[in-house]
């Protein structure tokens, strides 16, 4: 039994429930190996992603496009076939372009394997 002067002890706090008044402190990322991005860099990441692929697929189509054409006129095909390397080429470049990259770097040679391919099957 308490008596009105003895003060009553506040029940002991469970240590798996959250106290207001006393928050976690925030853990820090740095140190757990995984980086968090900024919403501008994901946008610029899916952005370039999307213009590489798109690009790429047109000069893949344009490689398809100059292996079907008549072979009676085998320069229309060469033709249409350089076209598709330097869609591929500016793909590539739009890439680094996006980023905010040097868009004149090695790199661009990937723009021509589409080209180089349909090379092969027209040759």
């Amino acid at each position: 039994m308490t008596t009105p002067e003895s003060p009553k002890q506040p029940p002991a706090r469970r240590r798996h429930l959250m106290d207001p008044a006393n928050p976690r402190p925030q853990a820090s990322r740095t140190g757990t190996g995984s980086q968090s991005m900024s919403i501008s860099s994901v946008q610029r990441w899916v952005m370039s992603v999307l213009a590489v692929t798109t690009i790429a697929h047109f000069s893949a189509g344009l490689v398809i496009a100059a292996i079907f054409l008549d072979t009676t006129r085998p320069g229309a095909q060469i033709g249409l076939d350089v076209i598709a390397g330097i869609v591929g080429v500016l793909g590539v470049a739009a890439g680094f372009g996006i980023h905010q990259k040097n868009p004149l770097t090695p790199w661009l040679v990937l723009g021509l394997i589409p080209a180089a391919v349909g090379l092969y099957f027209i040759l």
